[in-house]
């Protein structure tokens, strides 16, 4: 019986990479019912298989535009209750038109519920971006830009990460987690250790790779060097120079404190991020900003 029951259990992770939430359902549906018919599980075995199934069908589901929304205003609303909004009119509204203009050239140019971008009031150096496309700046970063360009680099990584989803991602692998967890939680009920010990022996390597490529705390690496690229693709679409970027991040670095809790603590060294760009621009030259963009800026940026 316990094997019958470990066998189950085996083909329902597959599942978990192979199938749709109606084909897993479905499957765990007629598993139980031909399972306890022919007394191979119990009806506490049967209920188990059901709790994985819909654990591991959550986990595949993919969020709607209007459920992404409510999630990133939550984002937001932790976000300010750490950080006060930043009272300076001309500052919110030229970072808003700013990066609406960038938003607009990106491969996303609306969510659900539209593209918002804040100044907070925080002397740290950082910017985060929540789910649907609301933007934070702090006043710190805003202080390390010298040019528009500078600034526009920021606001486009911003966008990339909105672009991609990478909010989002970080939710879905949290249901991966939530998915496992029950499945070893319901196993243990039902098979022994030497049993349990065998399923964790046949997916160690699916769990393993979920642990270190998906599961993590903030944006990975990968995800970073993902939105710079995103960022390089918008600013040559609206026509401000890439090189922005890699002036944001020099200037950022002389900047940031080591160990300190803003922008060094949750991104890849600047230098690595340089190297990265400055390949991906090798050849591209830019045009001369025009002086009535760098007088736009400096009126904004006066007294921040």
């Amino acid at each position: 019986m316990k094997k019958t029951l470990l066998l189950l259990l085996s083909l329902l992770i597959a599942a978990l990479f192979l199938s749709s939430c109606e084909t897993m359902q479905s499957a765990a549906d007629i598993a139980t019912v031909v399972g306890q018919a022919t007394g191979t599980i119990t009806p506490t075995q049967a209920e188990s298989i059901r709790k994985t199934t819909k654990a591991v069908a959550r986990s595949a589901e993919d969020f709607t535009p209007e459920q992404e929304y409510y999630i990133g205003r939550t984002v937001g609303a932790v976000v300010l209750s750490k950080y006060k909004a930043y009272d300076n009119s001309r500052a919110n509204a030229y970072v808003n038109l700013l990066g609406q203009t960038l938003a607009q050239a990106s491969d996303l140019p609306s969510t659900f519920g539209g593209y918002h971008f804040l100044v907070l009031d925080s002397d740290d150096i950082n910017a985060f971006a929540t789910p649907s496309g609301l933007i934070f700046v702090t006043r710190g970063l805003l202080r390390c830009c010298k040019s528009e360009d500078a600034l526009a680099a920021v606001l486009a990584h911003e966008v990339g990460h909105v672009q991609l989803r990478h909010g989002m991602q970080a939710i879905e692998k949290a249901r991966v987690t939530e998915a496992l967890t029950t499945i070893a939680a319901e196993s243990a009920k039902t098979l022994g250790s030497r049993e349990v010990a065998e399923l964790t022996r046949t997916f160690e390597g699916a769990i393993a790779d979920i642990t270190n490529t998906l599961i993590n705390k903030g944006y990975a690496r990968s995800q970073e060097y993902e939105a710079d690229q995103a960022a390089l693709t918008i600013l040559k679409r609206v026509g401000y120079d890439p090189g922005g970027l890699t002036e944001m991040l020099t200037l950022m670095k002389r900047n940031l404190k080591p160990g300190g809790a803003d922008f060094a603590k949750t991104h890849p060294s600047p230098d690595d991020r340089i190297a990265q760009i400055s390949a991906s621009t090798a050849g591209y030259a830019a045009a001369r900003p025009p002086a009535p963009r760098q007088a736009r800026f400096q009126k904004a940026m006066e007294r921040i």
